[in-house]
């Protein structure tokens, strides 16, 4: 699969206009603090660009960042001027030719952003262990879209979370199916470089995560996806798809439920471009200044994080009032019609 994905990245699709799903392209509707950003990304990397989401979460000024299948570096060129001078961003892909355009370009960004603060390494996202990267070295690891290409999702989970910082954070977009996939969806060669054939079932992407330590997955935002292609169409049949944006914390003692402490916090509104309010997740969205109950989970998540001094703290675990109301166990996507802002969408 590799060398198949290698292919497809590297010399069958020239830009996103050789997509045939909705899968690897981001119809997200950009936030205003972003655009700037973006616009002085060079052209070329631009056109090369295939991701499902948005991998920019707030408060990473002066954070070291990983991002695991960089590409052409769209997000690294981004996530680049977000840790500034004081910051650094690594970037991991295994297809010389997107890595080439990310390369070529690095000294266009530096002189840019008036910072060189990249690094690129060649290498494949399950064996993060041959480039020698310190363990617990890395505040913030993303990806976008690339996950479901791995053959070995497990072992990417396993790497990411050795090479967390305690309190680090996994930030990142990726395709989920509503069911598990047959043996003729996984070995499409179109479905698997569409970002289709490799994907997980959501409850199972769950189940792995947790075993590898990230206790209670959090989802930021997701949008139903499309297959346009007749054929391809045909071959997945009723299973849907869903982009979806999650992050997982490096965070001790979180439990496998959302459990009431009766705790709660106070957002400061002291991040900057989030002045009204703070997007934990999809369920959590903190007003500055309003008293908001959590579970302990939650509660450990923004107190032992790099979001900690953004916040007031209420109350500790020295008292259990049971299941946190509102904890689920149901899909947790919205199977509607798709999110997508109307025009402007190049898929």
């Amino acid at each position: 699969m590799h060398a198949e994905v290698q292919d497809y990245y590297g010399r069958q699709l020239q830009s996103t206009a050789d997509l045939k799903t909705s899968a690897c392209c981001d119809v997200s509707a950009l936030p205003q603090w972003l655009k700037p950003l973006l616009a002085r990304i060079h052209p070329e990397v631009l056109a090369r660009y295939y991701g499902c989401g948005l991998v920019c979460p707030p408060l990473l000024d002066g954070c070291r960042v990983l991002d695991l299948g960089c590409g052409s570096g769209r997000d690294v060129y981004a996530l680049a001027q977000l840790v500034g001078a004081r910051g650094t961003v690594v970037g991991v892909d295994m297809t010389p030719e997107q890595l080439a355009i990310a390369r070529a370009h690095q000294a266009h960004h530096a002189q840019t952003f008036g910072f060189d603060n990249v690094q690129l390494l060649a290498g494949f996202i399950e064996r993060l262990d041959e480039l020698k990267l310190e363990p617990a070295s890395f505040d913030v690891i993303v990806s976008n879209c690339v996950i479901n290409l791995s053959p070995d999702k497990d072992a990417v989970l396993r790497e990411v979370f050795r090479l967390l910082k305690p309190g680090g954070e996994f930030y990142f977009s990726d395709v989920y199916a509503d069911r598990r996939l047959p043996e003729s969806v996984c070995q499409d060669r179109e479905l698997y470089g569409e970002c289709l054939g490799g994907a997980l079932y959501w409850n199972d992407f769950l189940r792995l995560a947790v075993r590898h330590g990230f206790t209670d997955p959090r989802l930021v935002e997701d949008r139903p996806l499309s297959v346009t292609d007749a054929r391809l169409a045909a071959l997945v049949g009723n299973t849907r798809f869903f982009s979806a944006t999650y992050r997982l914390f490096k965070v001790c003692c979180l439990e496998s439920a959302c459990e009431d402490h009766g705790q709660a916090v106070i957002y400061r509104g002291t991040i900057a471009e989030h002045p009204h309010a703070f997007t934990l997740d999809k369920h959590h969205i903190i007003e500055t200044g309003r008293m908001f109950p959590v579970c302990g989970n939650t509660w450990r998540m923004l107190h032992d994080s790099r979001f900690a001094p953004h916040f007031e703290f209420f109350g500790d675990f020295s008292r259990h009032f049971g299941l946190f109301v509102g904890c689920g166990s149901s899909m947790p996507f919205d199977a509607g019609a798709s999110s997508a802002p109307a025009g402007g969408s190049c898929c």
